[in-house]
């Protein structure tokens, strides 16, 4: 960090702490969902949304980055400190003053202090909560009333009271993309073939193939491509909710996460790129396989030139309900910007017992109007 950028992020700091102090009363504001507010929880006054941060949302060289990590984009630009849950591994970042009893993930009391052994690259984006805490509780009990499945008990609780909003660490990745292919080209064709079948002549259609050569070219540009970087959010659900709408990012800014808890993520920029890339080069030879002419297709070979690769971090925002049934754990997740839900549950063996046996008489039934 040069002489000149550390007045800068000295600024920065000392702003984004003191614009989130109540106004009247001095206690500290909360990003609130409903009212796209800071509002303070013990005397109700609003303030403004924060403005424009003063490290803007943008994209980020990432051969650049990667090559080479700039203090001057580390640490939260506030006052934080971390804990980390001995269960399910998940770091915490909390405001100062909150004292974490269990962890926000998976409910453990295991939480230890955590220090940094590397500064962590800080959140450059934010998606702030739309979905305020009343409409996540009702998306949950709807949710939760539709499944047949679950015991009674579950449904009747509804566990909602649980329920929890967090920050989820992603990754984003652009990149343009132009690749030349080359395939085999399969077309069917059909032919009469005539056999012998219990002593009677009989015939069938026999399908083959044509193969051709055939070529190609694709133009893309992977846009805010997500790579979650959460540990402590099942990978299943995370996709289940996505996407996130990242046309709507605002610049990182520590008003939008007051009060809130953030997960520091724990997929470097490094293996983010490794998987982003993957996924990338995966949606491209699918890409350059639905232009292959014909019925089927072999031998396909995609050359690929890539530019323009650049990435963000940011927070996306999800309410988190834990829950145990004195077995096993479970999740449920809902997309604090879209309302999405996704979730896991426990069967009733009874329910599913039920189900068997329904089968089982649906098929002796069957079985027996069949032989008469």
């Amino acid at each position: 960090m040069t002489g000149e950028e550390a007045p800068r992020a000295s600024r920065a700091e000392a702003e984004a702490l003191a614009k989130f102090a109540c106004p009247a009363c001095g206690a500290e504001a909360n990003w609130h969902p409903g009212r796209q507010k800071l509002v303070c929880p013990f005397c109700g006054t609003e303030s403004p949304a924060p403005p424009d941060a003063d490290f803007p949302a943008k994209e980020h060289d990432l051969a650049a980055a990667l090559a080479a990590f700039d203090p001057a984009h580390a640490g939260w630009a506030a006052a934080k400190r971390q804990v980390r849950c001995q269960s399910c591994r998940a770091i915490s970042v909390l405001d100062p003053a909150r004292q974490a009893q269990n962890c926000e993930f998976c409910g453990s009391a295991q939480l230890v202090p955590y220090d940094e052994t590397a500064p962590a690259h800080r959140p450059e984006s934010v998606l702030p909560f739309r979905v305020a805490e009343t409409d996540a509780r009702d998306r949950l009990r709807a949710w939760f009333g539709r499944l047949w499945l679950a015991p009674g008990a579950l449904k009747r609780r509804a566990l909602t009271d649980t329920v929890r909003g967090v920050y989820l660490p992603y990754w984003t990745f652009d990149a343009r993309v132009e690749a030349d292919w080359t395939a085999e080209a399969g077309h069917y064709y059909y032919t009469t073939e005539s056999y012998v079948d219990n002593g009677q002549m009989r015939t069938r259609q026999v399908r083959h193939v044509r193969w051709e050569p055939a070529a190609g070219h694709v133009s893309h540009f992977f846009d805010d491509d997500l790579v979650c970087a959460s540990v402590g959010v099942h990978p299943g659900l995370v996709r289940a909710i996505e996407p996130f709408p990242t046309g709507e990012l605002k610049g990182y800014d520590p008003g939008y996460v007051a009060g809130w808890v953030v997960e520091r993520y724990q997929i470097d920029l490094k293996g983010a790129a490794e998987r982003a890339s993957a996924a990338m080069r995966a949606k491209l030879e699918a890409m350059c396989a639905r232009q292959v002419p014909g019925d089927t297709y072999r031998n396909l070979v995609v050359r690929a030139d890539w530019s323009g690769q650049t990435f963000k971090h940011m927070l996306a925002p999800v309410w988190l309900l834990s829950y145990d049934d004195g077995r096993r754990s479970f999740q449920c997740v809902i997309n604090g910007v879209t309302g999405t839900v996704a979730g896991e549950y426990p069967k009733s063996p009874w329910k599913i017992a039920l189900i068997v046996l329904g089968i089982i008489v649906l098929v002796v039934l069957f079985g027996a109007v069949s032989g008469r």
